[in-house]
């Protein structure tokens, strides 16, 4: 509570000690009143920080369902709807910024990484057609880490090994001239392995059963014509 100094003539001060009784019992009041006030503000304070901590939790439960849901990745963030899934793979459609996409994914059967046991987000491969960009069956993976600068990601499938550009965790074909013969190997094989580094030298070998895939990308081809 701020001073207020007060300078005041002898007759003056007389006259105001006898009303003193009454304006102590209301500097009482105004106590009171102020006591109150900053506890109201406590209490808006405190509810402010569990409301910023709720805020926060909520934050973390979106960053976690996005690392759990690789769909929603793929989609760029929109609320992807599945068409069907079929064997390993599912087939779904999503409009991020009103543009329609429909992408065929899949999560690796098998993972390893050497040393063993490295920690890595979730990886996947998803082949995605945007027909707004003239954009059919692109191939791209993501492998749950920061992949290694200038060095490559390899696909094996079918006999054939294909180089993938990478950036940051993801990767996609180097030559898109050869991506349509990608596509039909991974339509005509079992299995595809992808192959990668981190850019602090862990090696990664991660498996994708392609059981169902011929059928994703047929709904895919489908829904976004």
């Amino acid at each position: 509570m701020r001073k207020v100094m007060w300078l005041l003539a002898p007759g003056v001060a007389v006259a105001l000690a006898a009303a003193a009784p009454a304006q102590a019992q209301s500097s009482k009041s105004r106590d009171r009143d102020s006591t109150s006030s900053r506890s109201q503000k406590s209490d808006s304070k405190s509810s402010d920080s569990k409301s910023t901590e709720t805020k926060s939790d909520s934050k973390s439960d979106r960053t976690s369902s996005a690392q759990a849901n690789p769909a929603a990745t793929a989609a760029g963030g929109a609320q992807p709807s599945l068409l069907g899934q079929f064997g390993d793979w599912g087939a779904y459609t999503a409009s991020p910024g009103g543009r329609k996409i429909c992408f065929a994914l899949a999560k690796p059967a098998k993972a390893s990484t050497e040393p063993a046991n490295r920690p890595r987000d979730p990886a996947y491969m998803f082949i995605s057609t945007r027909p707004g960009e003239k954009v059919n069956n692109e191939v791209s993976v993501v492998v749950g880490y920061g992949l290694k600068s200038n060095n490559d990601a390899v696909v094996d499938v079918g006999g054939a090994k294909f180089a993938m550009y990478a950036q940051n965790d993801g990767a996609w074909i180097k030559n898109a001239a050869e991506e349509p013969r990608l596509v039909e190997a991974l339509r005509k094989s079992a299995d595809v392995v992808v192959r990668g580094e981190s850019a602090k030298g862990t090696k990664t070998t991660d498996v994708y059963s392609l059981k169902g895939l011929s059928q994703a990308l047929d709904r895919v081809a489908q829904e976004c014509k």
